[in-house]
């Protein structure tokens, strides 16, 4: 806040720097775009929901054991080396982001952000329990009595159930859900459990319950650059302004063009449906999540007034200015910025699956015996000792051959198998003898083959060197 005195010294000017939230009340809205929401609301909830539950070889078929720094999900388990797997997931959601938003704008924002779909869950709470937007707005309005704290009392119950199962699963990633859940009912939770399960339902509550739009306008970055992702030819959420102007109220029957007026009523239930309080007929503002239930709330007014639906609808920038159709719209979508994004992202896409596919399921990390170089042996043989850490990544016990190559006549001169239990490492001594004459003095090339007793053609070959003395 700011103030500055009159010309006349007599008056002080207060300026507000900071708007005071308006709260907004959304109105409940129904059709084509409504319901795909919902499924996406469904589609996303019954997998973040019910993954933890799912088992896989005797244990969660999606869990993240930090403490044992081991990954599973399904079939596949992976350990702190396989980081380069989860990069590529990274690049591969930035990717799609980068060509979802070039071809038709806020489409995650829209559908299957998770601030979208908690909104939209804690709204529909609201609405059961409180009734819609003219009934909110007069329950707010009303002074404190036992009925209004008794819906308030309700609704936040309901709200706070949801988002403390809602941190309960989000836990049940890391922690096995169902020993979670033994943990927690026999007051048995390890205080790390209890802190995340507290701090994301309490988030959970906070944003979806009260902050809603705010994290959208002002927390989140994506609505900031989302702009650089944009250009005329991107499917965003549009008013018709040269169908819909001049606005204005009229019965039924009414003859617009007679009257001088467009096809917007005026009515205004395109700002009272949207989540974020704008007015799109005032044109694309960054505050817009696509979210398209304006496009809902305008079909529905138009089919009332038997006007042509679309007069908020997808369209592009070039498509208003040019009255192009949806044939021409399609045409456009395959611009080069496009075809480099799903070129880009087929690229990775196609690199990373095959990667994994081809994944050996185990690794092997060679380390020297650092004590003693060589040693000489029996018959004129120098003798190296490594050790081995075998780390086998499948979940069957598993049978590994070791061999040597590099050095002629190179063998290994203790137990040339090793069995791994699943998902297990271990480290074994290895002792590697070769001919005193078979390499040069000093350090020679060597490489340790270790193989699959059942499948000798799944094989790992790790570098190290052997060292033969000068002789004397």
């Amino acid at each position: 806040m700011s103030s500055s005195q009159g010309e006349g010294g007599g008056g002080e000017q207060v300026v507000n720097l900071y708007e005071v939230r308006r709260k907004i009340y959304p109105r409940a809205v129904h059709g084509w775009f409504a319901a795909w929401r919902w499924a996406l609301v469904w589609l996303t909830q019954l997998i973040f929901y019910g993954l933890p539950w799912l088992t896989w070889n005797g244990r969660p078929a999606v869990l993240f054991a930090l403490e044992a720094r081991r990954f599973y999900i399904f079939g596949l388990v992976l350990y702190p080396q396989d980081f380069i797997y989860l990069t590529g997931l990274l690049v591969i959601s930035a990717l799609s982001l980068f060509l979802f938003t070039a071809v038709a704008g806020r489409l995650w924002c829209g559908y299957a952000c998770p601030q979208t779909v908690y909104t939209e869950i804690f709204l529909w709470i609201e609405r059961v329990i409180e009734g819609d937007r003219p009934k909110r707005m007069r329950l707010d309005a009303q002074p404190w009595s036992g009925a209004k704290l008794l819906r308030k009392a309700a609704k936040h119950s309901a709200w706070i159930a949801l988002a403390a199962w809602t941190g309960f699963t989000f836990v049940g990633y890391f922690t096995p859900i169902r020993t979670l859940g033994t943990e927690i009912f026999a007051w048995r939770v390890g205080p790390w459990e209890a802190f995340w399960v507290l701090f994301y339902g309490f988030a959970t509550w906070g944003n979806a319950g009260f902050m809603r739009e705010q994290v959208c306008k002002y927390m989140c970055p994506y609505a900031r650059f989302q702009s650089a992702m944009f250009d005329r030819d991107t499917l965003i959420v549009t008013y018709d302004s040269e169908r819909g102007e001049p606005r204005g109220s009229r019965s039924r029957k009414a003859d617009r063009a007679a009257q001088g007026l467009g096809d917007c009523v005026n009515c205004g239930l395109c700002v009272e449906v949207c989540p974020t309080g704008i007015d799109i007929r005032k044109g694309l503002q960054y505050e817009c999540i696509g979210c398209t239930a304006c496009i809902d709330a305008c079909n529905q007014i138009m089919d009332r007034m038997s006007y042509p639906r679309g007069l908020i609808r997808y369209d592009t920038e070039n498509g208003l200015a040019n009255n192009w159709d949806s044939k021409q719209l399609l045409r456009r979508t395959l611009r080069p910025r496009v075809l480099i994004y799903t070129a880009i992202l087929l690229a990775v896409t196609t690199v990373l699956f095959t990667q994994i596919a081809l994944r050996v399921p185990f690794s092997v990390d060679v380390i020297r015996d650092r004590g003693a170089l060589a040693r000489e042996v029996e018959h004129d043989l120098i003798e190296n000792v490594y050790r081995l850490q075998i780390s086998n990544s499948a979940e069957v016990a598993t049978t590994f051959d070791i061999a040597v190559a590099g050095i002629p006549g190179a063998f290994i001169a203790s137990q040339a198998e090793v069995e791994i239990a699943s998902t297990a490492t271990r480290l074994v001594a290895v002792r590697v003898r070769a001919d005193h004459h078979a390499a040069s003095p000093g350090s020679n090339k060597l490489i340790f083959v270790v193989s699959e007793r059942n499948n000798p053609r799944v094989a790992v070959r790790e570098k190290s060197s052997f060292y033969i003395p000068l002789d004397d």
